[in-house]
């Protein structure tokens, strides 16, 4: 395990939670529509802090947890590329205003480091007490990708989410915005308002990826700080990525069975060194170098062809998949209304 200093620990999590201020200002006072410059922006000044962090990080503790950080970023980028998708859909399907798309965005970054820190500190001290959570997270992995691929012409139907279906049956909703606000009162009585339940339902989404990316990055490392910061770095820069590349979405096509293969092989990697722990030390492991040249390779390969086939048929849109049937497919070529 990394000696890591609580003196780094709380510097981290204070630059952190820094950076999260600067997006929760932004949000605040300056409700706007963010356009593509300043989105660009935004995005190249996240990605060069996560890059400088992992310089930092490789010159001092090594080699071999750098590698584990860039190769933890990559995977928890990827997979939050993902998340973008339902949040568009998530956005599209209670018609959230441009100059609110912000707060709501904001508010889904902080929810998701809150419940992966959370997950983070329980995987951790799981694997560190029972050496069988490998397995155990090696075949929820392997489980998630067989239904992540079975179902990745389909789109997550947001209003059958049970935390939605409660929130509108149990709680008076306005007709609009309102400004943005939460909660308002109307004639008297106070009601919350649409942007009330896209929170719920935002949080709701961030639940199900921490329950996937967490157990997916601990097959890549088994280090708390590494998992946090990929983590962190991450979702730092979802905000921004989210308003950069909104339009390119619908056309990776192949992501959601990329992001499957992803899973299934992490998923192995952590059978693989159960395995190698628990039965026979001669079961042979996947290096993290390894591991990382994959996840780029199948990421690439996967925008590589879906760049390709959405301009050879201009009607072929992406699909952020989905872990159930949910009666959304569409049949290939046939835009999603």
């Amino acid at each position: 395990m990394l000696e890591i200093s609580g003196l780094t620990w709380a510097l981290t999590i204070a630059f952190v939670l820094a950076l999260l201020a600067v997006d929760l200002v932004l949000a605040a006072v300056r409700p706007h529509r963010v356009g593509f410059r300043e989105a660009t922006a935004w995005s190249v000044f996240y990605i060069a802090v996560a890059i400088a962090f992992g310089v930092w990080f490789t010159v001092t503790y090594g080699g071999v947890p750098g590698t584990e950080y860039f190769a933890g970023y990559v995977v928890e980028k990827s997979l939050s590329v993902d998340n973008l998708f339902v949040f568009v859909i998530v956005m599209t399907t209670f018609a959230v205003p441009e100059e609110h798309q912000h707060k709501v965005l904001t508010f889904g970054i902080v929810l998701a480091l809150v419940m992966r820190a959370i997950f983070i500190a329980l995987g951790a001290t799981l694997l560190s007490l029972f050496s069988f959570m490998f397995l155990l997270f090696g075949l929820l992995l392997i489980y998630t990708a067989v239904q992540l691929f079975r179902h990745r012409d389909e789109d997550p139907d947001i209003e059958d989410n049970a935390m939605v279906r409660a929130a509108r049956r149990l709680l008076p909703v306005t007709p609009d915005y309102v400004g943005g606000r939460l909660t308002t009162r109307l004639e008297g009585r106070r009601m919350v308002t649409p942007l009330f339940i896209v929170l719920i339902a935002i949080g709701s989404v961030d639940l199900l990826f921490a329950l996937d990316s967490i157990p997916a990055v601990f097959g890549v490392t088994d280090e708390p700080y590494i998992v946090f910061t990929a983590n962190a770095f991450a979702l730092l820069g979802l905000r921004a990525l989210f308003f950069l590349v909104k339009g390119l979405l619908d056309r990776l096509v192949y992501l959601s069975a990329g992001l499957a293969l992803i899973l299934a092989f992490i998923g192995v990697k952590l059978i693989l060194h159960w395995a190698h722990v628990d039965i026979d030390p001669r079961v042979p492991e996947i290096p993290t170098s390894l591991s990382l040249g994959v996840i780029v390779v199948v990421l690439t390969v996967v925008t590589v062809a879906s760049l390709a086939k959405t301009r050879r048929d201009p009607t072929a849109h992406a699909h952020p998949g989905s872990l159930r049937a949910t009666g959304s497919r569409h049949p290939e070529g046939e835009p999603q209304t």
